[in-house]
């Protein structure tokens, strides 16, 4: 949500959602456990739970923004052919389009052509574990609510997710690929016993099998990029899927930016293997420990097992933990706080352009900058003042903050050592 707030798309696609920043724990019909509160221990964020909202309205948006720059996506057409030549790449598609290019970005999918084409390794773990996935509008006995549901059986075999509108969705292990729906609707009814359950509609049912890989390169020849599931591929536990895909597409985009626009040196587009890379191998691993708790657990308590996990890794689950770097501010995702315009209240996030780096001084000093066309400051003081932005918060006081337009810190100086963020910014 964050991410999509600095490209202007949230106020779309909020709307359309169901908030939701709870699970709980039931078995036998019995109400176990309830979890919230890690949520508050995540810093700097201020949406504190989850919108629960299909792909395919991201993806309607999307499209929309597209058409708006007569750049549509061109359905039921494929890649027949790339060649890297003096310039970038010329790629061939199927109704016999040319399109000569600098660069490639391969979002195309775990059968990736283009990963395939450049015969990048990517070796696929397949645990055999293998889940039902319903959506559908239900009827039911059970005190519905709009949370996250994990019911106890004799395995963490029935997770009962809140979708927008009426839907709601179930994921069943199944462990076989020959089941039917009625096979998983009635293991639902055995997990959620004495209640019931029924479905009114059913909006979509499909079964999937786990699998886990990682891309051994991100970045192909200088000039191919991999993104999304075509580089890393994992189970649909916790979410994160979309979420990857679209960090791995904002990572990447403003750096490109930089390079064809403003003369950035190539050497910015290898960070993005560099920082994407390790995200992706956490993201995985964050779901195959969650997946696997369903099915194995020593002492028979998989749904605890599971939320407790969801509570270890919630900065992976939620992204608010992603990091580029080690220590310190670089590298570290910018908190989103209240700020004040003058007497309207504001949030730091609402300041940043994801066309541009911005400068952040907070501190009450003469500004004289001279910046690069890309950079855009904006002074915070300390104090109110009617006549520029002002904020009683003293994170980052007294320190100038250069800001990546996805949101993270690309370095901090003092207040009269700004010319040395220019520099960090040209990398």
């Amino acid at each position: 949500m964050q991410l999509l707030e600095l490209a202007d798309l949230f106020d779309d696609l909020y709307p359309l959602g169901k908030t939701c920043n709870t699970s709980s724990v039931w078995s036998d019909g019995k109400f176990i456990s309830r979890q919230s509160t890690w949520w508050e221990e995540l810093e700097g964020c201020l949406h504190k739970h989850f919108l629960m909202l299909g792909q395919s309205n991201v993806e309607k948006l999307l499209d929309a923004k597209l058409n708006e720059t007569t750049a549509a996506v061109k359905r039921s057409t494929s890649i027949e052919n790339i060649e890297l030549n003096s310039t970038g790449c010329l790629t061939t598609l199927s109704n016999g389009e040319r399109i000569q290019s600098r660069y490639l970005i391969g979002a195309d999918g775990a059968r990736s052509f283009v990963r395939n084409h450049f015969e990048v390794p990517f070796e696929i773990t397949r645990p055999q574990i293998v889940w039902a996935v319903i959506d559908g509008i239900i009827e039911t006995d059970f005190p519905k609510v709009p949370e996250i549901i994990v019911f106890q059986a004799e395995t963490s075999d029935v997770a009962w997710i809140p979708r927008e509108g009426e839907i709601d969705r179930f994921y069943v292990r199944m462990d076989t690929k020959d089941f039917t729906l009625e096979e998983a609707i009635e293991k639902i009814n055995r997990a959620m016993h004495p209640h019931r359950l029924s479905f009114k509609e059913i909006v979509w049912f499909s079964q999937f099998s786990v699998k886990e890989s990682l891309a051994e390169e991100f970045f192909v020849q200088n000039r191919i990029f991999l993104a999304g599931d075509s580089c890393h591929i994992h189970s649909v536990n916790g979410g994160q899927g979309l979420n990857t895909g679209l960090a791995d597409a904002f990572n990447l985009i403003w750096k490109l930016n930089m390079v064809i626009n403003f003369g950035a040196s190539g050497e910015l587009l290898r960070t993005y293997e560099s920082e994407r890379k390790p995200v992706a191998r956490n993201v995985i691993e964050t779901s195959g420990e969650l997946v696997r708790s369903t099915k194995y657990s020593d002492t028979g308590t998989h749904a605890e097992d599971y939320v407790k996990i969801v509570e270890k890794r919630a900065g992976n689950i939620t992204g608010m933990g992603i990091r580029y770097g080690s220590e310190g501010l670089q590298g570290s995702r910018l908190h989103d706080f209240e700020i004040f315009d003058g007497t309207s209240k504001v949030r730091l996030y609402s300041l940043l352009d994801y066309t541009k780096f911005t400068l952040l001084v907070f501190g009450d000093c003469e500004l004289t900058p001279r910046v690069p066309e890309f950079v855009n400051v904006i002074r915070i003081v300390p104090e109110k003042n009617a006549n520029s932005f002002w904020t009683e918060s003293r994170q980052y006081m007294n320190q100038a903050i250069l800001v990546r337009p996805d949101s993270y810190i690309h370095g901090t100086a003092s207040l009269d050592k700004l010319e040395s963020l220019f520099e960090m910014a040209t990398v």
